[in-house]
Formats: structure tokens, sequence, C-alpha cells
């Protein structure tokens, strides 16, 4: 069966079609789009508003009280379909810094949801972070890598692992860094205190990617640029953005736009309070405290995540004046293509859409095509 959509606009990773349209095969993979008389469909629905691709998570933590590192395989999917229900249909789940075999067991319970398409993939955030960059890592389990403990975690995914982050400047990271792009995993810098020099290094080796830029590393300072300075001059690192209102300046979000463009990834970095009530939480073995949806680390010395999903980013840059197409590029398609997933939207990819209000930022899901 064949569904025809029809809206003012739809945007995809590859066009902007006013007075758009696309076909949905019966595999949920999208047939065909374009603008003027579509091609004959089984049955039609007609949007008000844009469609755009669902948005891919490359970094989230939880939801609903579970955190992917510690959490049962059902309360993981009950965590990644809050997310879907925001609009991520493509969440990468990370697991926080935790003791060796804690950490291979998260590996090897969420293996299943990778092979199932409940996730597009498992992430990596520690144990291998800058201890002065900690973050809400647990200081006591941070050390450099070893070639031992990098096979461990390959071999507890079992493939599933598609991010790790690290801090280039630890002994050994090159090494891991240039494993790990061997196996075909994306190596991203962050929770780090490295030099320009070490960055450049890290990415000169392989790494592709930047965590929750500006957060977890020294701020840019004009004689000493450090990892900021290297991820908004070097065009091969995409850089992660949790565009929260309290991760990054509205300012910075601007600056990252206008220094670095073509290269911001929004995600959430939502830990496993996204979805509750304000309270007590751990997040990587720290304490934790949630106050107006704002968590910060129970001293008040730290951030700890955030509580959003990627839709809250998506609002928040469209009120700042971002356009429809560069806000899909960041939700979805500069992801995906670092996932090696298929154009969102093209012909021949899944039929993954939302349906937008450019005007107020909401999303829903597509509502019942009726026969044509």
């Amino acid at each position: 069966m064949t569904t025809l959509v029809r809206a003012r606009r739809i945007v995809t990773a590859q066009a902007d079609l006013h007075d758009g349209w696309l076909v949905i095969g019966d595999d949920d993979t999208v047939l065909a789009t374009g603008t003027g008389s579509p091609m004959r469909t089984d049955s039609a629905v007609t949007v008000d508003g844009a469609i755009v691709p669902g948005f891919v998570d490359l970094h989230a933590h939880g939801a609903l009280g579970h955190d992917f590192a510690g959490c049962r395989a059902e309360d993981a999917r009950a965590a990644a379909g809050h997310h879907r229900s925001r609009g991520t249909t493509t969440l990468v789940a990370s697991v926080a810094t935790g003791e060796r075999a804690d950490t291979a067991a998260a590996l090897t319970r969420l293996r299943p949801l990778v092979a199932d398409g409940t996730l597009a993939g498992l992430h990596l955030e520690g144990p291998w972070l800058a201890p002065t960059r900690r973050g809400a890592h647990r200081v006591d389990l941070l050390h450099a890598p070893d070639p031992a403990e990098v096979d461990t975690y390959c071999d507890a995914a079992g493939g599933a692992l598609r991010i790790v982050t690290l801090a280039p400047e630890l002994p050994g990271a090159l090494d891991a860094v240039a494993r790990f792009v061997e196996a075909g995993v994306v190596v991203a810098i962050g929770h780090t205190d490295a030099t320009a020099d070490q960055t450049r290094g890290a990415v000169d080796a392989g790494a592709s990617l930047v965590t929750h830029l500006f957060n977890g590393m020294p701020p840019l300072h004009h004689r000493s640029p450090g990892p900021v300075g290297v991820a908004l001059s070097d065009d091969r690192v995409l850089l992660e953005c949790i565009v929260d209102g309290h991760h990054l300046d509205p300012v910075t979000v601007a600056l990252v736009q206008r220094g670095a463009p073509g290269r911001m990834v929004l995600v959430s970095d939502a830990m496993a309070a996204t979805g509750c009530p304000d309270g007590a939480y751990t997040v990587a073995g720290s304490a934790v405290t949630v106050r107006d949806g704002l968590a910060l680390l129970a001293d008040g010395s730290s951030l700890a995540g955030s509580t959003i999903t990627v839709a809250d980013a998506v609002r928040l840059l469209l009120h700042a004046g971002t356009d429809l197409p560069e806000v899909v590029a960041a939700s979805a398609a500069r992801a995906a293509r670092l996932l090696g997933a298929p154009a969102p939207l093209s012909v021949g990819a899944p039929a993954d859409l939302v349906v937008l209000d450019p005007e107020r930022g909401s999303v829903r899901a597509l509502p019942t095509a009726v026969v044509a």
C-alpha cells in the first residue's frame, strides 16, 4: 500500500519543497518526492504544517527515570519511546562512566535493542576522560585507555558500539582512536583538557566529532585555543551542541553557526530525569539535583546533562531565526551522515518523519492517511 503525503512545505536532507509531496511505500520507505502532480497512490493525507525528518540524537543517557548505563532492557525501551514520542526517530544510547564490569554488562544488555532497531547504536562516554573536566562522571573511575579494556568493550557491544568519547591527551588515547576508527566506530573528543596540538592529533588520527562543544573542556582563549579553537576551525569534525538555554548562551550558538557553518549537530545529552518531575537523581555515579528542569550536581559545581529532547533544541533554534533547512541539517541530516545512514527522507530512505509547526516549533506525528 502506498501513501501520498502533501504539505505546504517538505524539507528533506536534500530538498526544500514548497507545496510538495512525498510517497511512502508499504515497506515504510520513501518512494518519491516532488512538487506538482504526484504519482497515483492507494491513500493520501494532507498535513497542516511542515514535514521534516525525524530527529537524530547521537547523545542521550535516558529518560523517564531510566539511565541506559544501568537500567533493564525493557526500561531502556521505555526511555527510547519517550524520545521517539517527541520526534526523535533515531537514538544512540549513551553509557556513562562506570565500573568496567558494569559498563560491559550495559553494552551487552543494550545490544539487542540495536539489533531490533529500537536504538541506532551505543555511545560510550567514559571512562577515558580528563578528571579536571569530568562533569558528572565519577573521578575515581576515570583513567587512560588500555588495549585490553578497549577490546572488552568492543566485544561486549558486538558491533553495536557506534560512538566513543575520549580525552585525546591521555596516555594511549591516540592508539585507542586508531583502534576504534579501524573498527568503524566514530571517535568524539570530549571531557578534555587537551591543547590545540593534542586535539589536532586526534583529528588527524580519525576523530570526527566533538562531544557537547564548549562543555567539558577549557574555554576558548586567544593564546591557547585548545579543543574549542580546533573544533571551530577544522572542517573535519562535526560539533555536538546542547541547545537548551543553559549549556550554551544564544550568542555562543550563533558563534558556532557563523564560525563553523554546516557543522552543528543538535544533541540532547538527556539524563534519566528527562520526562520526570524535579528531584534527586544519579548520573554516572554522581548525585544530581533537578530544579525547574535544570540538572546540576548536588554540590552545584557542574551541569549534569539536560532534561530536553532534540525537539526542544529545534524549537529554540527556530525561535532564534534559524532557517528550516539548517534546522533539519542540524537535527537530522548531519548526524545521519555521521552514522552512515541514508540521507533523511531521500528516495529509498526510511520514512521517518514528523510534522513541525515552524511558528511554534511544536512537533507531532503524521495523521492517519485516508483511502484515495
